[in-house]
């Protein structure tokens, strides 16, 4: 996908490693919104300067600089020089993640450090493993990108911090109510009113506590799961007219405009990559 301001961005599935998607893009003008992803993100910025918001503070990343996003958390994205930036991502699926934490004998998946790394030996096996994948070779881009992660593990996590302190059960009870709700009815959302309902919380009282959380009030959650189940329908060769529809947008170039903002592609684009056929929409 490339457009007249110089744009251009093309996501594919990885060879040699299941569970890995990657995205190759120069973005000027296009500004990512508070958005998740249901996988791991490792982007390595080639030119340019990303600016992003990640974990409740204002970030920046330059050249040569890697940033990780982890699964769920809200980030966004936009160009911090006129020229914009490059990047290449890695997005691996949870489980690829903790695969690799078990083969350095990690008890589950530390947290990764939120600032940029500054690590050329790491920025280094992902481009590699990043061109590798490119050129369709699976053995060298397999072992490529193991071997990334696990360099990344084991020297950009830290430690989890102490448990806090148990939120009172009835507001995490009737946000985890919701979250189901919503996740149920992503076709015909209730209102905000009819869901506080549901769950016997007063309507302000529900935003708050939703929105801290998960990040989003309810309605962009949905709008992020709906976008995060069109990637998969996507990938799995479901025509985008037919994504939009069953996944309660409005019409194709609804699902277009949300998919678009979050993943930085359209829907026929993403599925072009993916699958290696002509974009559908």
């Amino acid at each position: 996908m490339s457009d007249e301001s110089g744009e251009r961005a093309r996501f594919w599935r990885h060879p040699g490693l299941p569970g890995v998607e990657l995205l190759k893009a120069h973005y000027v003008r296009h500004t990512f919104n508070r958005h998740t992803h249901d996988t791991y993100t490792f982007a390595l910025i080639e030119s340019g300067v990303e600016v992003y918001s990640y974990r409740g503070a204002t970030r920046s990343a330059g050249a040569g600089g890697l940033v990780v996003v982890e699964p769920q958390e809200v980030h966004t994205g936009h160009a911090g020089v006129p020229e914009g930036w490059r990047y290449r991502v890695l997005y691996p699926d949870v489980d690829v993640v903790a695969a690799a934490a078990r083969d350095l004998g990690m008890d589950g998946v530390p947290p990764f450090t939120p600032e940029e790394i500054r690590d050329p030996a790491s920025a280094h096996l992902v481009r590699a493993a990043h061109r590798a994948t490119e050129q369709g070779d699976s053995l060298s881009a397999s072992t490529l990108t193991r071997q990334a992660l696990h360099r990344l593990l084991a020297r950009h996590t830290r430690a989890r911090p102490p448990a806090r302190a148990e939120e009172p059960p009835g507001p995490a009870r009737a946000v985890e109510q919701a979250r189901e709700l919503l996740r149920t009815r992503l076709t015909d959302p209730p209102a905000l009113e009819e869901l506080a309902a549901a769950v016997d919380t007063p309507p302000f009282a529900l935003l708050r506590a939703f929105r801290a959380a998960h990040g989003l009030p309810p309605h962009a959650y949905v709008n992020n799961v709906r976008v995060q189940r069109a990637r998969r329908l996507l990938a799995d060769g479901v025509p985008p007219a037919d994504v939009a529809a069953a996944l309660g947008f409005a019409d194709q170039p609804h699902l277009t405009r949300h998919f678009k903002r979050s993943t930085g592609v359209p829907p026929g684009a993403f599925q072009k990559g993916v699958l290696g056929r002509p974009a559908a929409g």
